[in-house]
């Protein structure tokens, strides 16, 4: 078992230390073609360092060599009449507050040339991200030029434009489908990760909103007062609150459901059960039922004067919980006092759940090797036996990958804590002045900062946080699970 261990441990450290090592050559490498590029290149090459165009035209590119001409100067244009106002401005976030004042002349108010932070901070992270990728292709378009004169050189065949267009279809298709996906991450994902980590280390909240009012930056404050504490010290401790129950709920959560799931689809699939499509269809359909329908109508059941209160009251259950001390109020708090709604969370999760578990099940219990339990029957195992020993590490091999997409799907699961416990109040004054519940994820404080209370400074510390978690688990789990190789126990 240590030998195994360790030489887990061993290809985990190998893999990511090849990994490292490729990225830094690979580095290196790029720009030390550059260099061999400036230093060797020909008259083109040289006029590429001010002209990118200027390169193809020498090799009779003509069409490439307009094109890039005319996103350099549209990106000069960009930055110098547009982008480097912003950046210029970075330092500060803008000095100029807004104001207003009445013109007895026009009889209108008239409005200053103030300055907006938001827009100074959305588009100084823009006005960056195209310089950066301006130089990342400036240096691409230099190596290039360079490899065309190399090719010349040589006395092969340059490309036109036609058969550089037919081999972006063709031969380079890849580059072709996936550019426009890596433009869509980069507008939809990385800008908004940069700009929500900037408001992190800045004072933007309610007596800072632009256009009104300026915010600045404050260094690591926010996350002084979230981790430590401070002048706001109520964050700290329902900081470490609500990342206990995040990390509790996720991992029950996925793992209830996914247990449940097995045992559903075992169940179901056992020979002695009938009617099998009735039963499969019965939970199918509760998958063709919107989620936040469902949970919508389980919180209006659940609640304090709903359905199930009232059923418990008329069968005597609450006055017995109450006379046995359990409960202090007429009524059973499933969703609206703590303890009580953290169990009836992960029942409910658990039902809501466990039918999609169910389905995936089915089929890796449809696809496990017959030889291997056939095998296991003749050497005299039991079926308990069968489940634990074959059946239940084939289906973790391989769920694995879907296992780790649960728990990081459930540390950001905003529908089902929001939905059932978003009109509940809590008792906790820790909790209310920094605009949390007992109940709240993570990613249900953020939104109550952001959307009920303009909190972004401490909204994008939570954001962040989240994103350095899911990451981290992300890339152990998966790198293990890499290392682990054990493909050919189920060939």
């Amino acid at each position: 078992m240590w030998i195994f261990f360790t030489k887990r441990e061993f290809l985990v450290h190998k893999h990511g230390s090849d990994s490292m090592k490729k990225f830094l050559n690979a580095f290196k490498k790029y720009f030390a073609d550059f260099g061999q590029a400036v230093a060797k290149g020909d008259i083109w090459c040289k006029l590429s360092l001010l002209v990118m165009g200027a390169g193809y035209w020498g090799r009779k590119q003509i069409v490439k060599g307009i094109m890039m001409t005319l996103l350099e100067v549209v990106v000069i244009l960009f930055t110098g009449m547009f982008s480097i106002n912003y950046i210029k401005d970075l330092n500060t976030l803008g000095t100029v507050q807004y104001e207003s004042k009445f013109d007895p002349l026009t009889m209108k108010n008239t409005v200053n040339n103030y300055d907006n932070s938001l827009l100074i901070l959305l588009y100084g992270i823009v006005g960056i991200i195209v310089i950066v990728a301006f130089i990342l292709l400036y240096i691409s378009n230099m190596k290039a030029v360079y490899r065309l004169q190399l090719m010349k050189e040589k006395g092969e065949h340059i490309n036109t434009f036609r058969e550089d267009l037919k081999e972006l279809i063709n031969g380079k298709f890849y580059v072709t489908l996936l550019t426009l996906p890596s433009i869509g991450v980069i507008l939809m994902n990385v800008i908004p990760i940069i700009f929500m980590s900037c408001v992190a280390f800045t004072n933007y909240d309610m007596d800072h909103l632009p256009p009104n009012y300026l915010f600045t930056w404050v260094g690591l404050r926010n996350f002084k007062n979230m981790f430590v504490g401070g002048a706001t010290i109520t964050f700290s401790y329902a900081f470490i609150r609500i990342l206990a129950w995040t990390m509790i709920w996720a991992v029950t959560a996925t793992f209830t459901t996914f247990i449940g799931g097995i045992l559903l689809a075992k169940l179901i699939n056992h020979e002695n059960t009938h009617f099998k499509k009735m039963w499969r269809s019965l939970f199918v359909v509760t998958i063709a039922i919107p989620q936040f329908v469902t949970l919508l109508l389980v919180s209006k059941m659940f609640s304090d004067h709903g359905i199930m209160n009232t059923w418990c009251s008329n069968i005597g259950l609450t006055s017995f919980l109450k006379h046995a001390g359990v409960i202090s109020t007429n009524y059973i708090p499933f969703l609206s006092k703590p303890g009580w709604s953290h169990v009836m969370i992960i029942l409910i999760n658990i039902w809501v759940g466990v039918p999609y578990q169910m389905l995936t099940a089915t089929g890796i219990l449809m696809n496990i090797p017959t030889d291997q339990l056939e095998s296991a029957r003749i050497d005299g195992a039991n079926k308990w036996q069968i489940f634990w020993k074959i059946t239940m590490p084939y289906v973790l091999f391989i769920c694995g990958p879907s296992l780790v997409q649960g728990v990081i799907s459930n540390i950001n699961n905003f529908n089902v804590i929001y939905l059932l416990t978003s009109a509940n109040a809590t008792a906790n004054m820790a909790f209310a002045n920094s605009n949390a519940k007992e109940t709240d994820l993570l990613i249900t404080w953020l939104f109550t900062l952001t959307n009920d209370n303009s909190n972004y400074k401490m909204a994008s510390v939570i954001g962040i946080i989240s994103f350095v978690i899911c990451a981290l688990l992300t890339l152990l789990s998966y790198s293990r699970m890499i290392s682990g190789d054990k493909e050919e126990v189920y060939q």
